[in-house]
């Protein structure tokens, strides 16, 4: 399953999820984590230290040799250079499986250790002081839609996208290409303010949507939650003195986490493993296709001097079929 934590900055998405994580790699399940966000925390969160997580590659670096493997022999691709962000496989192309080993995981990915298990991270990379005023951090992302768009998962297999904060992944199609998003609120007006623009942009597009409380102390800010959010309403999570010394960097045994955090995390993984009955690889290809198409529209023929509509294959469907039907 593919799975995002959004939410406002500072509502506590990147903690809630490392924890749903590590509480994944608890259950034997195969992970494959992105840090997606604007600013790098999913690394020092999973327990690396400072320099570790600066070491991890970029997967904005490394965009070519992404691009050459995922195109494969697709005929409609007539180079990496033509391919952007949106760009759909087709007949030929390679598709990415959370459990191979591929060059695309051997340049971007890094093994994580945790106290019961391990799983694959990976970054798109720090927004840099020489990108100001000349950057656009949606940029950085694109190899990690591209890679979703590559993408078949299944059973006890997670991809988990930590987000950059707020609705800037509305900016480009990603928000569409995940089986649960968990929104992460405070039981506070603004905690609430950006469920409410995940809901209305997410509304024409079939997004599985569900809210997360975090920091709820009383009776008073589930009350709070519940009036705002309604139904969406999964779990919340209270205060932790487990993530209190995992924020000093001193984190206990992730067995000696609170009992009602970790109830709170199964109820996460329950709702997402009841996701995978309701996938629509028809509907996820199609809308891949429909935000590719407004993107190439936009700006990807100009900028690539290529009619990017001609990528689109029209007979390809994503799903969970041998991979023999793409290039090996």
């Amino acid at each position: 399953m593919k799975i995002a934590f959004v939410g406002k900055g500072g509502s506590g998405k990147t903690t809630l999820s490392s924890l749903f994580i590590r509480h994944l790699a608890a259950n034997e399940a195969h992970v494959v984590a992105i840090d997606a966000d604007i600013n790098q925390h999913l690394g020092a969160a999973l327990g690396l230290t400072e320099s570790e997580a600066a070491a991890l590659p970029a997967m904005g670096a490394q965009l070519p040799l992404i691009k050459e493997y995922l195109r494969g022999t697709n005929p409609r691709i007539a180079s990496a250079e033509t391919m952007i962000k949106t760009t759909p496989p087709g007949g030929g192309s390679r598709l990415l499986r959370i459990r191979e080993d591929n060059p695309v995981y051997e340049a971007c990915a890094r093994p994580v250790v945790l106290d019961d298990g391990d799983v694959r991270l990976m970054a798109t990379g720090p927004f840099n002081e020489s990108d100001l005023g000349v950057a656009c951090y949606h940029s950085k992302v694109g190899a990690v839609e591209l890679c979703l768009n590559h993408l078949v998962d299944g059973v006890d297999e997670y991809v988990v996208v930590d987000m950059t904060a707020g609705s800037d992944s509305f900016a480009s199609g990603m928000f569409t290409r995940f089986d649960m998003t968990f929104l992460v609120a405070e039981p506070t007006r603004k905690g609430v303010s950006v469920y409410r623009q995940y809901k209305e942009y997410a509304r024409d597009f079939g997004v599985a949507l569900k809210v997360v409380g975090n920091k709820v102390r009383d009776a008073d800010d589930l009350a709070f939650l519940r009036d705002e959010v309604g139904d969406d309403l999964l779990v919340t999570v209270g205060h932790s003195d487990w993530v209190r010394s995992m924020e000093k960097g001193r984190p206990p045994r992730f067995e000696l986490l609170e009992a009602e955090n970790r109830m709170a995390l199964q109820r996460l993984q329950d709702a997402a493993d009841d996701s995978y009955a309701l996938r629509d690889w028809e509907r996820y290809t199609r809308q891949m296709v429909h935000f590719h198409l407004k993107n190439a529209q936009s700006w990807g023929n100009e900028k690539t001097g290529a009619d990017l509509a001609a990528q689109v294959d029209p007979a390809f469907v994503l799903s969970e079929r041998p991979l023999d039907t793409a290039t090996a």
